[in-house]
């Protein structure tokens, strides 16, 4: 008899249980990796005098990735704890069969009730096995993708830092100014923008210094040209544009190092071509509606 019932418990077990298990599709992403490359990034940025956007939207990328990744292998656990859960149910609840069922001997409302019980469990196991599987197959690719975005980030680094010539040139030629002033700017910032303000109207006025910004902000190398009062539309998206292809046109002469516009940034010292951004939570982070400025 009770060789019986365990044999009973392991096909239950066996069946409320068996999904398919992952195969390596790909190592996990490193998220010590992923911080030792952080620290090359931080290093090159200090190197090359401000956020590099390329190096900057990778990174964001591959920690969203890596984040994801974690988050799914999480779950994925949960799950499989879930589907654990049930099966040991099952088996303390045990089979149910139809003598059982129409014996005299049994209480009607009873047996129902267990069987009841037992095919809600049926219908929560195809649910959870499904739930189980999706999960498998959303971490493979998961991962995947975390490492790609890492191998991207090592691929911009190696790059970079391989325009170390080139970037002591370009460095070299606009110098290296200290903030002063009042407004805590350097002067290269404050002639930009003044001639910004000369050549463009800014009824929502301009932003600048931002003391304890980590970027450009708060040297004194940064300013946020505002546009709109939201997502700029119609003639003050015209404007902008406008604005940041004149910044592009006299960005050589202005000493303009990079410019960030409509969820898109154009960095001289990355290839000097518009290139999109990710998603950064809402229009005022997205520059909808303000041209951020950084010079040298």
């Amino acid at each position: 008899m009770k060789s019986g019932r365990m044999a009973a418990a392991a096909v239950v077990l066996a069946g409320l249980s068996a999904f398919p298990a992952p195969q390596a599709a790909s190592a996990d992403p490193s998220p010590t990796d992923l911080r030792k490359l952080t620290k090359q990034a931080a290093a090159l940025n200090n190197r090359y005098r401000g956020q590099i956007q390329s190096l900057e939207e990778i990174r964001i990328q591959a920690k969203n990735a890596v984040d994801t990744s974690g988050s799914l292998d999480r779950q994925l656990a949960a799950a499989r704890s879930d589907v654990a859960a049930l099966a040991s149910t099952a088996y303390i609840v045990g089979p149910l069969d139809g003598t059982q069922l129409f014996g005299l001997k049994v209480d009607p409302y009873k047996a129902l009730g267990q069987a009841a019980n037992m095919n809600y469990m049926a219908a929560e196991r195809a649910s959870r096995v499904t739930h189980v599987e999706k999960l498998i197959e959303d971490s493979k690719k998961a991962k995947l993708a975390a490492n790609d975005k890492i191998k991207k980030l090592q691929k911009e680094i190696k790059t970079l830092q391989g325009k170390r010539r080139e970037m002591d040139r370009l460095l070299a030629k606009y110098g290296f100014q200290q903030p002063g002033g009042a407004d805590g700017l350097t002067q290269r910032m404050v002639s930009v923008r003044a001639e910004v303000m000369q050549n463009f109207p800014m009824p929502y006025g301009v932003g600048c210094l931002r003391p304890g910004d980590p970027g450009e902000h708060g040297k004194g190398r940064a300013c946020d040209f505002m546009i709109s009062r939201g997502m700029a539309a119609g003639a003050e998206s015209d404007r902008g544009d406008a604005l940041a292809e004149y910044l592009i046109k006299n960005g050589s002469r202005l000493g303009v190092m990079y410019i960030i516009w409509k969820q898109r940034y154009y960095d001289i010292r990355s290839g000097g071509a518009w290139d999109p951004m990710s998603n950064r939570g809402g229009v005022t982070a997205n520059h909808y509606d303000h041209v951020h400025v950084s010079v040298f």
